[in-house]
């Protein structure tokens, strides 16, 4: 039994534009949702989803490199602002300039590079700037942030706009590190504010807008709580589903005795099992570690993966469907409402952002509620 198509990816631009609307939703009076569109808007296609986004009145985005930048740029209206959220690299802040990008200053260094590229270039370019809160990653240090304070006239004409810092554990609303964090930020933002009154403040992620709204401050930025992960994991997921991913079956196989299935003999099928082989493997994306703990589903029915994944090809234990199920099965969906993005993260032992950013490019794929 074969199949006469590739992989089905479909994105629903409807439920990602609803997600952020219930996002928006949630902000306290005075915020505003933004939409972190990096990495091909985490895979699903930025082209996409960022005019989805746009549709529904979001006008702060944010993505990791010049080059999200510059490509996002080309696909937004002028009165959208783009942010790069990890800087400019040294030489190409003119680049930035020119095409009105925001980039995220972390250091010292950066700012001054960036006073400098704007008086060369002669034109209005803003900039955002990071601190590290207590994440220790990105961001200026307590010390920098202090100097950067003791000089007026660096601060003025480096034209910043906007300070970010990112939560590290928001998943956990219990954690007391949330709390740090923001009295951390609290500090700096009412400090750089002494000095320019209408610089905006920008902390809360997906997770961050589902603490207290306290978190919430001017400007949000959810990244995957957009595209269907839960915000808040240890309770139901108030996302609507974005992604369906189907596999199409390209073999059955009935099996007469006891098998072993797949590469390392690691899982026997019983003998009378019925099998399929779906294309579609951990090239693209379907994570190796699935196998044996993962599902599909087909029929109203979850069907286990079985054996290990392969580079290409996904074996499912289809015996628990009839007959005339079997003779109708052209494909098998590994991501859907039911299957969904968190699951088969907890499947592979991962999370939802990496199973959405590791779809990979062989599949066709299909944009509704446009």
């Amino acid at each position: 039994m074969t199949s006469t198509h590739d992989g089905l990816l479909t994105v629903n631009l409807q439920a990602a534009g609803d997600n952020f609307l219930a996002l928006e939703r949630r902000l306290r009076p005075g915020s505003r949702c933004g939409a972190v569109v990096k990495a091909d808007a985490y895979g699903l296609g930025v082209n996409e989803l960022a005019p989805a986004f746009y549709r529904r009145g979001c006008r702060d985005f944010f993505v990791a490199t010049l080059d999200e930048g510059l490509e996002l740029r080309d696909i937004l209206d002028e009165d959208a602002r783009v942010f790069v959220l990890t800087g400019v690299r040294p030489g190409r802040e003119l680049e930035c300039i020119r095409a009105g990008l925001i980039p995220n200053l972390f250091t010292l260094q950066q700012v001054r590079a960036w006073r400098n590229a704007r008086e060369a270039a002669g034109s209005p370019a803003p900039c955002a700037l990071k601190i590290d809160s207590g994440m220790t990653r990105l961001g200026m240090t307590e010390e920098e942030f202090g100097e950067l304070l003791r000089d007026p006239g660096l601060l003025q004409d480096a034209d910043i706009r906007v300070l970010m810092s990112h939560l590290a554990c928001a998943e956990d609303p219990g954690h007391p590190h949330n709390r740090r964090q923001l009295e951390a930020f609290g500090r700096a933002g009412a400090r750089l504010r002494e000095r320019l009154p209408e610089v905006q403040l920008s902390l809360a992620n997906s997770s961050g807008i589902h603490l207290d709204e306290a978190y919430h401050f001017d400007i949000a930025r959810p990244g995957s709580a957009l595209y269907g992960v839960n915000p808040q994991p240890a309770g139901e997921n108030p996302m609507r589903a974005v992604v369906t991913l189907s596999l199409p079956v390209v073999q059955q196989r009935h099996v007469a005795q006891d098998s072993w299935v797949g590469y390392g003999a690691t899982q026997r099928a019983p003998a009378g099992s019925w099998l399929a082989v779906a294309r579609g493997g951990y090239a693209d994306g379907i994570i190796r570690a699935q196998g044996g703990r993962g599902c599909g589903w087909a029929f109203g029915r979850r069907l286990p993966m079985i054996g290990r994944v392969s580079m290409d090809s996904t074996v499912f234990d289809i015996s628990a469907l009839a007959p005339a199920e079997r003779s109708g099965l052209g494909h098998i969906e590994v991501l859907n409402e039911v299957v969904t993005v968190d699951e088969v993260a907890e499947y592979a032992g991962t999370i939802g952002y990496e199973i959405l950013t590791s779809l990979g490019h062989r599949y066709t794929r299909r944009y509704t509620g446009s």
